[in-house]
């Protein structure tokens, strides 16, 4: 019920070799959980902008009334990691011993934002949901950590994929929990829900 409506949320958008330069906003309204109404959309080009500090934008919706106000920071990515199973970053010893001082009790108070980082290793699935005609499914696998999102490759044609990822995940708040969902690529389409699993931090 606000025309002016403030989050205050931060979203953290990772580049690797295949980034794009252009980030896409969309603004929706909700009426109830089967209605929404486009509000609008906007693009920011990143590589337009200074790098290493913040940007205040304010940034017209196309074709609609309407901004939105954001703060934008370029900055080298740090914390986070996909990497194949065997090259996993915790693999070698005397990092693991780097971490385990970084982490020490003495240590505690030394950087109180850095309360640690996630390791997640995605191996496979197994008996998925056939999403195709085909009797088959597309099946890719999205990891999520407050607002951080990461994914594996798409497994073709396949409804026991192996993507053997390792992804590491900075950790911001040690209330999060983390989601797994893996979807069927669908081509241009949305892509389909095949299952999901929700794994609590302080569970772990």
């Amino acid at each position: 019920k606000s025309a002016n409506p403030q989050w205050r949320e931060q979203f953290d958008f990772h580049y690797f070799s295949d980034r794009k330069d252009m980030l896409d906003i969309e603004v929706w309204r909700k009426d109830n959980k089967k209605h929404e109404e486009l509000l609008g959309r906007c693009h920011v080009d990143i590589t337009a902008l200074p790098a290493k500090q913040t940007n205040c934008l304010e940034v017209p919706l196309e074709k609609h009334p309407g901004s939105l106000l954001m703060l934008i920071a370029v900055a080298p990515c740090t914390g986070v990691s996909i990497s194949d199973l065997c090259v996993c970053p915790l693999g070698d010893p005397s990092e693991r011993q780097q971490i385990s001082q970084r982490y020490c009790i003495k240590n505690s108070f030394r950087d109180m934002k850095d309360i640690g980082f996630l390791q997640v290793k995605v191996l496979k699935a197994v008996d998925l949901m056939a999403a195709d005609f085909s009797g088959k499914s597309d099946p890719f696998c999205v990891l999520e950590l407050g607002n951080d999102m990461l994914q594996t490759h798409t497994v073709y044609k396949n409804l026991n994929p192996e993507w053997n990822k390792v992804f590491t995940f900075p950790i911001k708040d040690i209330h999060d929990v983390l989601e797994v969902t893996v979807f069927d690529e669908d081509g241009d389409k949305p892509p389909d829900f095949l299952g999901k699993v929700a794994i609590p931090l302080l569970s772990v």
